[in-house]
Order: C-alpha cells, then structure tokens, then sequence
C-alpha cells in the first residue's frame, strides 16, 4: 500500500521527489519519482522530462542516469522513476 513504508527523502519538489532506494546499487545511489502515476517513462514525456529535469539538478558528474520501461527491460517497480547513480572506477557497477 502506498505510503507505508518510511522513506529517507533527500530533495521535494511539487511534482517530484528524489530519496534513497531500500537497496542501494552504489553508495550514493538516489530514485527520482514524479508524484503523478505513470507505469514507466514511456508512458508521458511530460511527466519523463520533470523526472530528468530534477535528476540534473541534483546530479553532479560523474554519474549514470537510468530507467527500465517493461518487464523485458528490468523493470520491477512499474511506477516512473529514475536511478541517479554516482559513478567512479572500481564502483563494482556492471553497465554494458
């Protein structure tokens, strides 16, 4: 059920938020989420350009910026969100 689980919200904004993931890939790692419902950032490029609007401002280089649309791409959590994930050699990240 949305909302019961305690978040680690690190930025809000009206139509955003960006906090820590329960399992954090690297350390640093934040989600973008849009409050609006959307299932992926297929689904409203509205919505998609607010999510990489305010991962850039709260990104600082290096850094990967990534999302899944659909199961076959990953997906698991079929709400619209961005992995704003910090990049440095040795991270242990495996990017193709």
């Amino acid at each position: 059920m949305a909302g019961t689980v305690a978040a680690r919200v690190v930025r809000r904004w009206p139509d955003a938020l960006a906090l820590h993931p329960l399992g954090p890939v690297t350390s640093g790692h934040l989600l973008v989420i849009p409050l609006l419902h959307v299932p992926d950032v297929t689904t409203d490029p509205e919505v998609s350009a607010v999510l990489l609007r305010r991962a850039a401002e709260i990104a600082t280089p290096p850094c990967n910026v990534i999302t899944s649309a659909g199961e076959a791409a990953t997906q698991t959590v079929f709400h619209a969100h961005l992995h704003l994930l910090p990049g440095s050699f040795g991270d242990g990240l495996l990017l193709p």
